[in-house]
């Protein structure tokens, strides 16, 4: 398991993961709140995505299982395939933009 693990796909699509670990075909993402708001696993499903377009993983050909400690509690989640697809497919669409953006500005 390695800490602090940065995940990037461009300048414009990158995050840093707590704790991400993947062997055997099961990628795990762990992730450590401290406040007391309530949490979204939207944030490591983004990670999930990450990792799937960094390392050219299919989420339907591996196994994702996402982590929120919090408060003595910890939320485990397990999250479609198409879910991480859908978040790739948005970071390489948005990427595009970006870059298309960049592009007019230096015009």
């Amino acid at each position: 398991m390695n800490v602090e693990q940065p995940l990037y796909y461009s300048e414009n699509a990158f995050g840093t993961a707590d704790s991400i670990s993947f062997r055997k075909g099961v990628l795990r993402i762990h992730d450590l709140k401290t406040g007391q708001s309530s949490v979204s696993m939207h944030q490591l499903e983004v990670y999930a995505a990450l990792f799937c377009l960094e390392y050219h993983k299919k989420p339907s050909d591996i196994k994702i299982m996402l982590r929120i400690y919090q408060s003595d509690k910890v939320i485990c989640y397990e999250p479609p395939a198409e879910d991480i697809l859908f978040i790739m497919d948005k970071i390489v669409r948005f990427d595009k933009k970006i870059e298309e953006m960049k592009i007019e500005e230096d015009i």
